[in-house]
């Protein structure tokens, strides 16, 4: 077995509020899709999620089981802190066949194991989970009465421990190395791509001490009037020799997301990019200013609206979300958003990403931090100058 992020007792301990949540749902059985939450509970870690896998949490007290590809196993053995006999590999036959599929296998060894009756909690809205895994396991389960039980675990992961919080602290560091390196790399004739090299590298090998991994979410530099879009992807592109580039980029340490996003300008800056700039960072001064436990979710979103309004400016969508561990496609973790509605009353230990993109006709820019709220307040974990970049 390769080192476990955390210590057993950290892993027995997140089964054990896991359980709690169980019991006061009534589940019997939590069938575990999301990929992050496997990983969150049994330390399991390999790309092998393109196939069906699981994770089995029984309400008594047994060990969780994975179950995945056959071949996909060795990796459980190598990563996951389970005794082996808990990590099950279904049959190659059952890899992509139009006459089976693994859930159907997968649904035949719970009910072997006498865990298809009662209650059965299922991660309803997990991505590598399809409307054909979900029809194929329940029909393998007819004596089972299913619940949704989308975000149980996200919610208990909302809080972090002091480990967790450490793997964030370094993820910050390689999310700071790679906005030094687009600073330095982005020049008017660079392309994109080969902009997006230089960040990756530093994403990856920016710290001597420790490795990076890949963020669940690509390197995004939004340059032209692509800053105008949040998710436009890279191409051979070169940038322009007077353009405002918006980057939202990130470090991560053992599948721990630290995002940062900041905005450069090559050449001269319009007086519209610097007008709302402005307005930009008042308005995560406001943000920062409001974090603290006891807060709720929609008043930080509030005191961002009230600085941008004076600015004659809004935005729609959402300021953050709740990040931590994360696997591709998304480092959100799907609970918490700063946004109007969300009652969420904020806790020692919450992670957010607040990510202010104003995204305008034709331009756009971005200014974010990965905020620790704290026993008193907040803490920023990403150390770096807010203000647009000017590159002449």
């Amino acid at each position: 077995m390769t080192q476990l992020p955390f210590a057993l007792s950290e892993y027995q301990s997140r089964l054990a509020t896991i359980r709690a949540e169980m019991a006061c749902r009534g589940l019997d059985l939590l069938i575990v899709n999301d990929v992050a939450n496997q990983h969150y509970i049994t330390g399991y870690d390999g790309w092998s999620f393109y196939t069906p896998q699981v994770v089995l949490v029984p309400l008594g007290d047994e060990e969780p089981v994975w179950i995945g590809r056959a071949m996909d196993a060795a990796g459980g053995l190598l990563t996951a802190w389970m005794e082996p006999r808990n990590v099950v590999g279904f049959p190659e036959d059952h890899v992509q066949r139009p006459d089976r599929h693994p859930m159907d296998w997968i649904a035949a060894w719970i009910e072997k194991k006498g865990w298809g009756r009662g209650n059965i909690g299922i991660e309803l809205e997990a991505y590598y989970y399809s409307p054909k895994a979900h029809a194929r396991l329940t029909a393998g389960l007819p004596n089972a009465a299913v619940h949704d039980a989308d975000l149980l675990v996200n919610w208990i992961r909302s809080v972090k421990s002091d480990a967790e919080i450490g793997y964030l602290r370094k993820a910050a560091r390689l999310a700071e190395a790679a906005v030094t390196a687009a600073y330095e790399v982005i020049a008017p004739g660079v392309r994109e791509c080969d902009a997006i090299a230089r960040i990756q590298a530093a994403q990856i090998a920016g710290s001597p001490d420790f490795a990076g991994d890949i963020t669940a979410l690509p390197p995004t530099i939004l340059g032209g009037e692509n800053a105008s879009a949040p998710h436009i992807m890279w191409s051979d592109r070169r940038f322009g020799e007077t353009e405002t580039v918006a980057l939202e980029l990130a470090g991560v340490v053992r599948r721990y997301a630290a995002g940062l996003a900041r905005t450069l300008q090559l050449g001269a800056m319009p007086s519209k990019v610097s007008d709302t700039g402005k307005a930009v960072l008042e308005g995560m001064e406001a943000v920062l200013a409001t974090i603290k436990p006891g807060i709720l979710a929609e008043e930080v979103e509030a005191s961002w609206s009230n600085v941008i309004q004076r600015y004659g400016l809004k935005k729609e969508s959402r300021i953050g979300y709740s990040i931590g561990a994360a696997y591709p496609p998304d480092w959100g973790e799907h609970t918490i958003s700063l946004r109007r509605g969300d009652e969420t009353i904020l806790k020692p230990g919450n992670v957010l990403h607040s990510i202010l993109g104003m995204w305008m006709d034709g331009w756009g820019i971005e200014v974010s931090e990965t905020i620790l709220v704290t026993a008193s307040g907040c803490e920023t974990l990403t150390s770096f100058p807010r203000e647009i970049h000017v590159k002449s």
